[in-house]
């Protein structure tokens, strides 16, 4: 498999409070809220920016086993990971396991936005979660 991510999907930022985020985010940078999406499957409530031709992923655990609360009580409030925008996600994993690189998620889930989603682990990955997106089922806010 040998083509590139088409671009960055979002950056996701870890948070305690949402309201608090979006306020410096919308207010102070002038970024536009798109709006605001409840991930079940992964205990976070999630807020998208627009920056450019990209957004910003602002998550918030709504449940102290979220991934999200885990990082905020390990490593404190930042930048969570980094999603890349890929077609054929299902092939591009199958490839990336064959080459050894570990993933997180063998099969693509739903994500926000009905985006097919994978994490590739961070100890295969220079210490950066990667999130690699495929589009879905809903249409992405730009």
């Amino acid at each position: 498999m040998r083509n590139a991510p088409k671009q960055i999907e979002h950056i996701g930022i870890a948070v305690k409070s949402l309201e608090q985020s979006v306020e410096f985010y919308t207010t102070l940078l002038g970024l536009e809220l798109l709006g605001y999406e409840t991930v079940k499957s992964e205990k976070v409530r999630v807020a998208f920016l627009k920056i450019g031709e990209t957004r910003i992923e602002l998550l918030e655990a709504t449940s102290p086993e979220s991934p999200i609360a885990q990082f905020i009580e390990r490593r404190g409030e930042g930048i969570h990971h980094i999603a890349l925008q890929v077609d054929q996600l299902p092939e591009r994993l199958q490839f990336l396991k064959e080459q050894g690189i570990k993933l997180v998620h063998e099969v693509p889930k739903e994500g926000a936005h009905g985006n097919l989603v994978a994490f590739l682990h961070p100890k295969s990955t220079k210490g950066v979660l990667l999130e690699l997106c495929q589009p879905g089922s809903k249409q992405n806010p730009n």
